[in-house]
């Protein structure tokens, strides 16, 4: 493993207008470093959380993803975060991971988020993602998976063996009025899983005037805060030790007694 750069956009988010969000995140992406890795963006980065999919669905030869394609390429970086993608006549709030040479992975989200009716709208994944860069095993999540923490465990490792992930991923649209769970279990998913979090969320308010402080953060292993940030816009860069990561789970191995158990 060698060390991981990460830039985090915490942003506002016009509704339902993709035109002007990427446009937006073009003149945001001016300010990352060119020596970094990964750029995250927010959940439903293009419209905002809407649960009016079938006019904002795309395919996944749609726009919105050959625009990633295209900037990944342009900045040399792989570039995170969700949109709606219609497949076989179902919308899915689906997480794409977009490396630099065109090819990319995509995480579905496996918790929908009932109390907003996303289940009435969206078909939800049922398989865990799991992807690498630089020697980190990254973890990709999206937003009300945060409360599942069965769903992000670490398996214990077998004698000998790394842990099954190093780096959480989560990418929310999460309201401040609940602000205080967000807070507090992106640190906890730290601490249990012995691993880097970060957690990018989006601020202002939406069309159903929710207002979102956004509380952007990232973790280390053992909970610590890296950073945070609430109220504005932020683009944030940070660069993850792999000594530390290696060095929290060598001199504490807690991982090791954890409890087998398979997810089906």
């Amino acid at each position: 493993m060698k060390d991981l750069t990460i830039s985090c956009i915490q942003t506002d988010l016009a509704w339902e207008d993709k035109a002007t969000n990427l446009k937006k995140f073009e003149t945001l992406f001016e300010q990352i470093p060119q020596d970094g890795h990964i750029i995250v963006l927010p959940e439903m980065f293009s419209t905002g959380f809407s649960m009016k999919p079938a006019p904002l669905a795309e395919k996944m030869d749609g726009p919105t993803v050959k625009w990633m394609q295209n900037q990944a390429q342009k900045l040399r970086k792989i570039i995170t975060g969700s949109i709606i993608i219609e497949e076989d006549d179902k919308y899915i709030n689906r997480l794409i991971w977009m490396q630099p040479d065109g090819t990319f992975y995509y995480y579905d989200k496996r918790h929908l988020f009932a109390f907003a009716g996303e289940n009435n709208e969206y078909t939800a994944g049922n398989k865990k993602v799991i992807v690498q860069v630089n020697g980190w095993k990254i973890n990709l999540q999206v937003c009300y998976d945060l409360r599942f923490p069965v769903w992000a465990r670490q398996s214990p490792p077998k004698e000998n063996s790394a842990a099954s992930y190093d780096l959480l991923i989560y990418v929310a649209n999460w309201p401040q009025r609940r602000i205080k769970a967000w807070d507090t279990l992106l640190a906890a998913r730290a601490i249990e899983n012995q691993c880097y979090v970060v957690g990018v969320n989006r601020i202002g308010n939406d069309a159903n005037d929710i207002y979102h402080d956004g509380s952007s953060s990232v973790f280390d292993p053992w909970g610590a805060t890296i950073w945070n940030c609430k109220d504005k816009e932020a683009v944030f860069t940070t660069t993850l030790s792999a000594e530390k990561l290696l060095e929290a789970r060598t001199k504490f191995p807690f991982l090791r007694d954890g409890d087998q158990f398979l997810i089906p």
